[in-house]
């Protein structure tokens, strides 16, 4: 496929690349989205028991009603969402399709793939942060008993567990595993809890501390991860922890070699340059769209607002071509 095949290109099947998939559509425009895994990926993801933070219709896109059974919706429901969003706006995605490269040719872009090759007009990078963990550089991060992510407790019933972190997913993971047997270890670099836990988790988790429930060792550093146990620098010296399974919560970032490798310039604080009225990166007709616009503040955008970016790219493509017809 080496013609101009589509209007817009869209990198990444989440909710902000189906809302500006959505907003294409809407607008007329030939609109494909390319997705390296399923449809909203990070949330297949997500623990099998997670609750969002928001309410259903902060997570709405293209106008269409999200329905719950409680206020605050679930991962089941929200792939479900998601899905009938897709499916009712009949939006082209292709899942399981990795974008290789994205190069710019005057006018539109070259996009190679796993599969194939594109041509577009215009190219949105909507690939989020939740696929590439933060890696703390430490010995043994890599052995097969240590985890990234998090989806269900039932395997670890009756063993010694560690999560290092102490931000809401290192909390709530804490909390499933101690229900359903697990005896956890929260290890955390920090004197307490991080703020920006969810305010009905907090008591929770701070209480089973209290309680002996669940062991906490604050200001710990990992030094290293070593089979059946963790190595820890503490107040008190270095001490051995002993970790059946470890899960390293240390957070996620977006994929900034990606970002490089299609001309977008990155600060030294890993900001993509984006103009924020229109989320049109330094490369013409190359967009942002969700958090990747915030580079490694990924605190500053949810799907709450990253729902709405589609709708101004779609406005400034549009403005785009009514100037060059008056031209």
């Amino acid at each position: 496929m080496a013609g101009m095949d589509f209007d817009l290109l869209i990198v990444g099947a989440g909710p902000t690349g189906l809302a500006c998939a959505i907003e294409a559509r809407k607008a007329g425009l030939r609109a494909v989205v390319v997705e390296k895994g399923c449809i909203v990926n990070s949330i297949f993801h997500y623990p099998r028991n997670m609750v969002f933070f928001t309410t259903s219709e902060l997570l709405e896109i293209g106008g269409l009603p999200f329905p719950t059974a409680q206020a605050k919706p679930s991962r089941a429901e929200a792939l479900e969402y998601y899905r009938r969003a897709a499916a009712s706006f009949d939006l082209d995605i292709r899942q399981y399709e990795r974008i290789e490269s994205i190069t710019p040719r005057h006018p539109g872009f070259d996009v190679r793939s796993s599969k194939g090759r594109y041509g577009a007009g215009a190219v949105v990078i909507a690939t989020g942060y939740y696929d590439l963990p933060n890696l703390m550089g430490i010995a043994g991060e890599d052995l097969p008993h240590v985890f990234h992510y998090f989806q269900e407790a039932h395997a670890f019933a009756g063993l010694e567990v560690a999560i290092i972190g102490g931000k809401n997913f290192a909390a709530e993971t804490a909390l499933d595993l101690y229900r359903h047997g697990a005896r956890v270890t929260i290890v955390h670099r920090q004197a307490e809890l991080g703020k920006s836990i969810k305010y009905w988790v907090r008591p929770d988790i701070e209480n089973r501390i209290k309680a002996g429930e669940i062991q906490a060792r604050f200001n710990a550093r990992v030094l290293e991860i070593l089979p059946g146990r963790l190595r820890l620098a503490t107040p008190g010296g270095e001490a051995d922890l002993k970790a059946d399974f470890v899960f390293a919560l240390t957070g996620y970032h977006p994929d900034f070699e990606f970002l490089r490798a299609a001309g977008v310039a990155l600060d030294e604080d890993m900001r993509p340059a984006c103009d924020p009225a229109t989320y049109e990166t330094n490369v013409p007709d190359l967009y942002l769209g969700g958090v990747v616009v915030a580079g490694r503040n990924t605190s500053e955008i949810f799907i709450e607002n990253g729902r709405f970016h589609g709708q101004v790219i779609v406005a400034n493509l549009l403005a785009k071509r009514s100037a060059a017809v008056r031209a």
